[in-house]
């Protein structure tokens, strides 16, 4: 059943590509444009439903065993042998898998229900489709992979499964662009993943995790590999995920990638894809606990990228870029709490941002849909009473994200919090505190202007505007539903307790035993209690909001006057302008690069390419040469073997002589 999840959305994408993609239909079926788009939507939304439907099954069949032993492994084939190293495609269904497959899945499904409404007009739909189910199938072979190759099978494919739905619309060369920004981007993160796979190998004699996990668990054998060896594979294996989850300094893909259509941001960088990384670093956490140093780099790159990227989104006017930096914040929440080793705390966050992250960026499709294609919050405004369900729906997505109390985000991200200051990490406290006020104002800005207030659209797009149809507005009402009630299943324990129920996550009792370690050792005496961070963290959000809404809705205007004022001004240009870090690499990274291509170039085509022309030229004008010696004339050969034959004499006599 295992296999079943993951062959059937691969061919549902073979089935759309054979037949529509390729023109068959045309021969096959009886009917125009409408049957065709008809039928790829069934399969590729059916394909992820049917994938949904036996992980769930699987699911429920994993509550049925006992805690410790919730796994379920398949073994298929033997899949690189050599020698007495092996390699075997299997699969694996444990609790931590099973939480992927179902938010990839059940999420997806959503995602591909909206975008028969979104994408009803486009003239390649059916191509569309078949990128999706794609993605959905090397995804699945990512978090079900039961060893680092196979980890590594899918994590490749995702990439080009991004690329191709990135860049969906290439006749536009920025759409291009971004696609290959992100391809190229993501493969620097690859190389070092696939270093740290390279180095598992060589301290483990395997790559299958239940041998690398085992060994690293046992001490006898963790007494023999040297600690510098531990935190190689760690970083390099931390490499690939801050290629993958975009984190500092690779995380400057994922907002070029808003390029692509509305429902792509949602599937790749809401809930499946951008949280790659931090299911890999979940998953080798036998691995990641025992390096110390490991996870203080991993706390600290998440805790500045949470905060730089919640610095830009204050600045941004493109709904989706918002989004895209809000993402990039949220996956440094993720990263911290993984980082600081509350594994199922960061994975918490993690199912808990796929709801409301998923909901906004198909909120923000539904704006656009109804904008006639307009992005800039600018030039909206007011929308909430032309488009109420969106409105309402994505309200909910921003309380959620921005941690207002009893929202799926509040018990996710108060859980990360308190877990970041219970292990001593108190500067990186402070600092993600600081961002939680950050991420409601900008939030919030995000909606008082695209929703509230007076409208700033013109007559032309204010006469147009519309609700978008039931296959949109649903999948909405569905992820506003999980964003307010997902965070039940895992109420942090401090939490539970100050009401007075026990045992309330049952979100880490689930997940925990596909954790293997957790070196968690008490800070020691704290200033603060989990009260306190509580009450802490409800004021930043309270305060974010507060701001965002005297801003914006009270005081409008207020904000660019703000912006004007030149002690303000330069920190407001860095913000707008993304803190200009594309135009450093460009700078110190793409001009230098391009410049030795240049000059690769050049060396090829003047030296390597000269060289073997000008022996060709030599040779062609030394035949042409000789060639005037042959003119058919016995006389005239008769002369030049006497003339060969004397000097051929006095050579020899002059040799003699001297």
């Amino acid at each position: 059943m295992i296999l079943w999840i993951i062959l059937i959305p691969l061919l549902g994408a073979a089935f759309n590509g054979l037949l529509f993609v390729s023109g068959l239909w045309r021969k096959v079926l009886k009917g125009g444009e409408h049957t065709e788009k008809k039928i790829a939507s069934l399969v590729g939304c059916g394909v992820v439903l049917a994938s949904a439907l036996i992980s769930t099954s699987l699911f429920i069949e994993l509550l049925s065993m006992e805690p410790g032993q919730r796994r379920i492994i398949q073994e298929l084939f033997v899949w690189i042998p050599s020698g007495s190293f092996t390699v075997s495609f299997d699969f694996l269904f444990d609790t931590l898998s099973c939480i992927m497959a179902l938010v990839i899945t059940w999420i997806g499904f959503l995602i591909h229900v909206y975008s028969t409404g979104y994408m009803h007009d486009d003239r390649a739909y059916a191509k569309y489709f078949m990128y999706l189910n794609i993605f959905i199938f090397f995804m699945l072979t990512l978090v079900l992979g039961n060893s680092f190759p196979l980890m590594f099978v899918g994590w490749e494919g995702v990439g080009l499964a991004s690329y191709l739905l990135i860049g969906f619309w290439y006749e536009n060369p920025d759409n291009a662009d971004a696609g290959r920004k992100a391809f190229v981007v993501n493969r620097i993160g690859d190389f070092g993943f696939l270093l740290g796979i390279f180095l598992i190998f060589f301290v483990f004699g395997s790559v299958g995790y239940q041998e690398v996990f085992g060994k690293a668990l046992d001490p006898v054998f963790m007494s023999g590999v040297p600690a510098a060896a531990i935190t190689a594979i760690a970083l390099l294996l931390f490499v690939g995920a801050v290629g993958k989850s975009a984190q500092i300094p690779l995380y400057v893909w994922l907002p070029d990638a808003m390029a692509g259509p509305t429902p792509v941001s949602a599937l790749i960088h809401a809930a499946t894809m951008v949280t790659a990384g931090a299911y890999m670093v979940a998953r080798c956490s036998a691995i990641f606990s025992q390096s110390a140093t490991a996870q203080m780099i991993i706390v600290t790159v998440a805790v500045l990228t949470s905060f730089l990227a919640a610095t830009i989104a204050l600045t941004q006017n493109d709904i989706k870029k918002v989004l895209a930096y809000s993402t990039i914040s949220q996956l440094g929440y993720m990263f911290m709490g993984i980082g600081v080793g509350a594994y199922t705390a960061g994975l918490f966050h993690l199912v808990t941002h796929a709801f409301f992250k998923a909901l906004l960026f198909l909120g923000s499709g539904s704006v656009i849909h109804a904008l006639s294609g307009e992005q800039d919050i600018r030039r909206m405004g007011g929308l909430r009473k032309h488009i109420p369900t969106t409105a309402i729906t994505f309200l909910i997505g921003t309380l959620a994200i921005a941690g207002v109390p009893l929202l799926s985000g509040f018990f996710s991200k108060d859980g990360i919090l308190g877990q970041v200051y219970d292990r001593g990490y108190a500067l990186h406290w402070l600092l993600a505190l600081i961002t939680v006020v950050l991420t409601a104002l900008y939030m919030f800005r995000l909606y008082l202007l695209t929703f509230e207030g007076k409208t700033r659209m013109t007559d032309e797009v204010r006469h147009h505007v519309h609700e978008s149809p039931f296959s949109m507005t649903i999948p909405l009402v569905i992820l506003a539903v999980l964003s307010i009630f997902g965070g039940y299943i895992g109420v942090p324990e401090f939490m539970g307790e100050l009401v007075g129920i026990h045992g309330s996550n049952l979100f880490d009792k689930f997940v925990s035993p596909a954790i293997l370690l957790d070196n968690f050792v008490a800070a020691g005496h704290h200033l603060l209690d989990h009260v306190t961070l509580l009450v802490l963290s409800i004021a930043a959000a309270a305060t974010g909001i507060v701001i965002a809404f005297y801003l914006y809705s009270v005081k409008p205007g207020t904000a660019d006057r703000i912006a004007a004022n030149k002690s303000v001004e330069p920190f407001y240009n860095f913000s707008y302008n993304k803190w200009y870090v594309d135009e450093l690499y460009d700078y110190i990274i793409v001009q230098p690069f391009r410049y030795l291509s240049n000059l690769a170039a050049w060396f090829d085509t003047k030296f390597i390419d000269g060289a073997v022309n000008g022996v060709a030229h030599i040779l062609k004008e030394a035949a042409l040469t000789l060639e005037a010696a042959q003119t058919g004339v016995l006389r005239s050969y008769a002369t030049l073997m006497a003339i060969g034959a004397l000097a051929i004499l006095v050579f020899v006599v002059l040799w003699q002589k001297f």
